[in-house]
Parts: structure tokens; sequence; C-alpha cells
């Protein structure tokens, strides 16, 4: 197949389009580079060095013979840019991952939520609206995020996208309808992903696009088969309060001797998945199409669920750190559970990755090896939901109550 990875310069759209590229497609990565913008503004770099795009796309070619071409377009300013292109190069399927994807980020002020709300939502409708417009039968697979359900205690499974409801009618009969599984934001970014969704309805019902979205859990592991084979194809490895992963970024303070960060009671459940699955699960979406004019078809891309501290205290069982106990920046329950059916990826034939000592070391030994690339001051998450609680946000955490785990 031909296909455009949107976004593929990042965490999961780099790996990814190695990955398809691995099997033989052709594959072109359309970027605006924004994230690597995002790291100047915000003074923090990855932890693993990154080339340009140009040098990683050359390596690629020199290690496997196959090559990958990048493309400078902005989905979410350069509509004919993005019009043009798709109508030239004409993809059989289109992955997109083109958003602003933190939600510390999203919320760091006004500037910060207008930027995401822009790029994200303009980026998908742009990529929408051409397709119709090129009549472009293109399979589209977007990244979407297990937060667009919210994160709140219902103490039922939650299903794959879609929630049956039974609906009283004006003459006393009970009709069924399926909706979309209400929506329920906790930030900016997850907003956006909500608005994807709705978008993404549209588009299918009113001009039969063919339609995947993948709502995702926190991803976790920076390495897959692919970017193992070069030192210079590297994932970036982002250990940031903004931009880094919880797991990520326990394991990188692990590896520095810094305490391991939890905030509020640390009994958030989060579902997560290890970044090889996530590549994984793309390939079997593309393989998996929608007919033309069926609904959107929606998958749980994750592959287990942990509360905050349980990970934490495994982690600081596993390397001897303490646990640092922080505020809450986030405007969120302090304790929820988190049940989600994800069958649809298991009957494909997934064979999920799930916590173990193994790859938890490898990432420790990874974040070692770099460690003397990390600034200690940003390691704290200092975006805070509302401003009442700002302030008590600007501390030391190594000055706030830690805990050993024995």
């Amino acid at each position: 197949m031909k296909i455009a990875v949107m976004g593929g310069d990042g965490f999961v759209g780099w790996p990814t389009a190695l990955h398809l590229s691995d099997q033989g497609h052709e594959v072109h990565i359309v970027d605006n580079l924004s994230r690597r913008w995002i790291d100047t503004e915000l003074g923090v770099q990855s932890l693993t060095p990154m080339d340009s795009i140009q040098e990683r796309t050359r390596i690629w070619h020199a290690e496997t013979g196959r090559r990958i071409r990048f493309h400078l377009i902005d989905l979410g300013r350069d509509y004919e840019l993005l019009k043009n292109w798709l109508g030239e190069v004409r993809p059989d399927a289109i992955i997109h991952f083109a958003e602003q994807r933190a939600a510390p980020y999203s919320m760091k002020s006004d500037r910060h939520k207008n930027y995401t709300v822009n790029n994200n939502v303009n980026a998908t409708h742009n990529l929408l609206n051409a397709m119709v417009e090129l009549n472009l039968d293109a399979h589209l697979v977007h990244l979407g995020t297990m937060g667009v359900y919210g994160y709140s205690s219902v103490g039922a499974a939650i299903p794959e996208g879609y929630l049956p409801v039974q609906i009283n009618t004006a003459d006393g009969r009970q009709a069924s309808q399926e909706i979309l599984y209400p929506a329920n934001p906790g930030s900016i970014y997850h907003m956006t992903k909500c608005l994807d969704q709705l978008l993404f309805q549209f588009y299918a019902k009113n001009d039969g696009l063919r339609i995947t979205d993948l709502h995702q859990g926190i991803v976790w592991g920076t390495h897959t088969e692919q970017t193992r084979r070069h030192p210079q194809l590297i994932n970036r490895f982002d250990y940031d309060g903004d931009y880094g992963t919880v797991l990520n970024r326990f394991l990188i303070q692990a590896a520095i001797g810094y305490p391991l960060t939890v905030h509020g009671t640390g009994g958030q459940t989060r579902a997560f998945i290890h970044i090889q699955d996530s590549v994984r699960c793309i390939e079997l979406a593309l393989r998996n199409p929608p007919q033309r004019n069926a609904r959107v078809e929606i998958f749980n891309q994750m592959t287990e669920t942990h509360r905050v501290r349980d990970l934490a205290e495994m982690i600081a069982r596993m390397t001897g750190s303490e646990i640092a106990w922080l505020p809450n920046p986030r405007k969120e329950a302090a304790e929820n559970e988190l049940i989600v059916d994800n069958d649809k990826f298991l009957a494909l034939g997934l064979e999920p990755i799930t916590l173990e000592s193994g790859l938890l070391g490898e990432i420790v030994d990874v974040a070692k090896k770099y460690a003397h690339r990390v600034d200690r001051s940003r390691v704290p998450a200092v975006s805070a939901w509302t401003r009442d609680i700002a302030p008590t946000l600007n501390h030391d955490p190594e000055g706030v109550r830690l805990r050993s785990v024995s």
C-alpha cells in the first residue's frame, strides 16, 4: 500500500513509519515539525538524541534499502498545499497523528489552549475535507485517546466506542439506539479528540469516508524492532512535566536518582500500551478497514490498566527509589476505577506486551545511558488545570514528603 503518515516525526509516528516501511509499504511522512519547535519553546530536549527527519530517513534507507519520503506540510494551516499533495500522491491509507498530544501542554495558558484547538481540530477537518473534495477513497486511521471516555468510575466496562441505549418514545414504547459513548474530556487536548469523533461521524455518514478511530492508552517504552537497528533511528523519549508519560517519567526519575513524583493520592487508574504494541495495532487496523458508508470503526487500543501509585511502588521496589507525594495539578477525581473492553484487537491476533521487569529495565538502561542530557528542573509537572492551585506546584520535589518502598 501507499501510506501517508501524518505526524510521522513524532513519538508514535516515527516507529509506525519504520514498521510499515519494513513491511514493504510505500511510506510518506507528512509533518510540520512542530513538536521540535515545542522543545525549543519549553527549553527541553528529548532524552534520546534525535537527528533531523532528513537524516533519520537517510539512515533508514542506508540500513534497509527502503525509502521513506518526507513532506513539510502543516495540516492545520496549509489546506491548499495539503489538498494538492493528496491529489498528486493519492495514498491508499492515511494515518493521522498530526495533533498536539500533551494534556499538560494544552492547559499551560490561554495561548496553549488556543493553539491546541486550532492545530488539532483544523488538521482533522482539513484532512477530511480534502479527502471529500478529491474523491479520495483512502482508509483513514486516527490515533485518538482513551481520555475521550473520561476517568469516572461507572462500575462497568467501557465498550469500544459505542453504547447501546433504550429510549422511551412519545407513544410509550421503548426504542433501541447505539450512540457514541458519552464524551467526558479532562483537558483541552482531550476535548479536541472528542471533537474529532464528531467530525469522523459526520464525514462517514455524509460522505462515506472509511475511518478507524483508535482510542489509545498511555504509551510506555521507547524501542521497537526497527528503532533498534541503528543508533540514529532511536525514538524520542520525553521526560519533562508536559510531555513525559507517567511510566516513562518514573523510569527516568529512577535512573537519575530523582524521587518518583506521584500527584495526589496516586489513585488515578490509567490504561497502558507498549510502543511496539501500538505500531502493531495500527498495522492490524490497516489490514481490517471498514466498508464504505459504514459507521466509524472504533478500537480501544490498550493492553492493561494500573493505578499510578501501584506503578510508582513497583518501580521503587525495582530500583530502590523514593516516592514524592505532590499536589495534583489536574482537576480530576482522586481515585477512579477503569475497566476497558479491548476484544477487537485481541480477536485480530494481538498478543499484548505487558509490564515486566525485563522491558522496564531496558528503559532504565536507556535512561542511564543518556542521563547527562536530563535537565532536572524540567522534571516537575507545573502546568495547572486551574489557576488557584498553580502557585503550589512551583516547588522542588526533593523537598516534599518522601517515602521509601521496601
